[in-house]
């Protein structure tokens, strides 16, 4: 009579569950913390690229400026909340590409107690980013104002001549500096120590 050989045990079923949950865990993590290091590299992206019109930031001014004019426009918005009243000083200047230029905005906080802001921006055409410079500006940088104060804010920026070199670009004429402003958030009061008195209360 033959034998059969012995059929060997199947591995326990909570034995296969654990591992397939150890890997599907593993997925999820590499899958969050790949979203979280996205957030740095698209930043990085658009700031390398222009896309998305996000502009470049030069630390200087080019040797020279070509005859070429483009029409340089500004825009401003402000988000809601913020009770600012907030505007070019002109809509619209003509620039050679190359030339270093310095133009104005007006805040006017209109409201009765002191807010805060923060600025971001952008460019139209969006991949005309890459090649618009600014070399300083008000953007990123948390303004305040007292009430119903009044404040000239400049940007200094040129278009880069490398933008003559891409003849995607022959036949533009106007780019659009987009500017809006949203409300600052306000800071977390300080906790106070057991021992301090609070000053912020009146005397009771």
């Amino acid at each position: 009579m033959t034998h059969q050989p012995a059929t060997p045990p199947k591995a326990p079923r909570n034995n296969r569950d654990v591992v397939v949950a150890s890997v599907c865990g593993f997925v999820v993590a590499l899958m969050v913390g790949a979203s979280y290091a996205a957030v740095p590299f698209y930043d990085w992206f658009c700031r390398a690229t222009g896309f998305n019109g996000t502009t470049q930031v030069a630390t200087s001014a080019p040797a020279s400026s070509l005859e070429r004019r483009i029409a340089v426009r500004f825009d401003s918005n402000v988000s809601g909340g913020l009770p600012w009243k907030f505007e070019p000083e002109q809509t619209e200047i003509s620039v050679k590409i190359g030339e270093v230029v310095t133009a104005y905005y007006t805040v006017t906080n209109q409201s009765a107690r002191a807010t805060s802001g923060v600025a971001a921006y952008n460019v139209a055409p969006l991949t005309v980013g890459a090649f618009f410079q600014k070399i300083n500006c008000f953007c990123f940088t948390e303004q305040s104002f007292g009430p119903g104060e009044k404040r000239e804010m400049a940007v200094v920026f040129y278009v880069d001549p490398a933008l003559v070199a891409d003849h995607e670009y022959d036949e533009l004429n106007t780019i659009t500096l987009s500017y809006t402003f949203y409300p600052a958030k306000e800071p977390t009061p300080k906790p106070l120590a057991a021992t301090e008195p609070d000053k912020r209360k009146g005397n009771l």
